[in-house]
């Protein structure tokens, strides 16, 4: 599945709850490490969450991300691609709750 094909649910979700797109971006930014003009690559060659994550380079900080999606336990799916996007999904949730980005961002 591509990563664009799920950005805008992202955004929809987040804008929805009162934050921006330039929020958002900078969440995948943290996680992924990739700069706005990669992100955005990435959508518009609609690379596969795969792909995505195989060129990411993970925050050294993500293994801090814990909680629930979809009642799964983030830190326990062993799987680690579908770990990395349930990571994302973690996130995105956590910026459409309202979080500080502070706290979203493990700082």
């Amino acid at each position: 599945m591509p990563v664009g094909s799920v950005y805008p649910h992202y955004v929809t979700k987040v804008e929805r709850k009162g934050r921006t797109t330039a929020e958002l971006d900078e969440v995948i930014e943290w996680l992924t490490g990739f700069d706005d003009a990669e992100l955005k690559g990435h959508l518009a060659e609609e690379t596969s969450f795969e792909d995505f994550f195989a060129a990411a380079r993970l925050n050294p900080n993500a293994s801090l991300i814990t909680g629930s999606v979809c009642g799964v336990k983030v830190q326990e799916i062993e799987d680690p691609l579908m770990q990395k996007i349930r990571y994302l999904d973690k996130l995105v949730d956590e910026l459409a709750k309202g979080r500080p980005m502070e706290k979203v961002l493990r700082r």
